[in-house]
């Protein structure tokens, strides 16, 4: 296992950095549901239990439905936070990315189509940058972003599973085909081409609260830290202020070109 380094603080760095734990994606392939979340298709292959992989997908989709609160941590270098309102379009994240030469900590908030961002080399102290999603490069994602608003694509993880199984009445195992969830999580084309470890069948590990909910998942990422990620507060009501309007300026055009757009 490795954990990734912090080359420096240069965006194109920064923005590879936070895709190891602030999820991404091509949802061209996901359907929405009524509350905007991907809705999530577990498949089931060889000797899937379908009652186990149902009741996965029963809990992906209700991420969707409440707010929640997420903690995602990929090794000691990487953790996300966030606190996300997935009906009322809004949240708030923060991510931390730490390696020998640097910390990179961005901040991001989500109101609707709103999205502001405090990124290190961009953002001048006490001020918020106003982020264009429609301009952010397919598979780039800062912490939230309009129309993604689980940083970690839950949903879509879990639509890319096999081999569903039960290993106690609320712990859940199976495996991950990454060449096809590529893109999710922050697992982009480049990280699975890279790698050559086996990505059809990555393990992954889910446990359910009482109430059927997710409660925690691991996915052994291949060639670094197990991505593991924590879900709690559910139904816990969040607030999302936007900055003032002399907080806040337009990102500019070289942050958008740093990201490859």
């Amino acid at each position: 296992m490795r954990t990734p380094r912090l080359a420096g603080l240069g965006l194109a760095t920064m923005a590879t950095v936070a895709l190891a734990v602030a999820g991404c994606g091509d949802n061209t392939a996901a359907t929405p549901s009524s509350s905007g979340a991907p809705a999530p298709h577990t498949s089931v292959t060889g000797s899937a239990d379908p009652t186990a992989a149902a009741k996965l997908s029963v809990a992906a989709e209700q991420l969707g439905d409440t707010s929640f609160t997420l903690t995602a941590t990929s090794g000691p270098g990487f953790k996300l936070t966030a606190s996300i309102d997935p009906p009322g379009g809004k949240g708030t994240a923060q991510l931390t990315a730490s390696g020998p030469n640097a910390e990179i900590n961005i901040k991001t908030l989500l109101i609707g189509q709103d999205l502001y961002a405090q990124v290190p080399g961009i953002t001048k102290a006490g001020t918020w940058t106003h982020v264009d999603g429609s301009r952010l490069p397919a598979g780039v994602n800062i912490g939230l972003k309009p129309g993604q608003i689980d940083p970690v694509s839950t949903a879509d993880l879990l639509k890319n599973t096999t081999d569903v199984k039960a290993t106690s009445d609320t712990s859940y195992s199976g495996s991950l085909d990454l060449s096809k969830a590529a893109g999710l999580a922050g697992l982009g084309q480049v990280t699975v081409a890279a790698s050559d470890a086996p990505v059809q069948n990555v393990p992954f590990t889910a446990t359910l609260d009482p109430q059927g909910r997710l409660s925690t998942l691991t996915v052994e990422l291949p060639q670094s830290e197990p991505l593991q990620v924590t879900y709690a507060n559910y139904g816990k009501p969040i607030t999302v202020t936007a900055p003032a309007a002399s907080e806040i300026t337009e990102a500019p055009d070289s942050f958008y070109s740093s990201l490859g757009s």
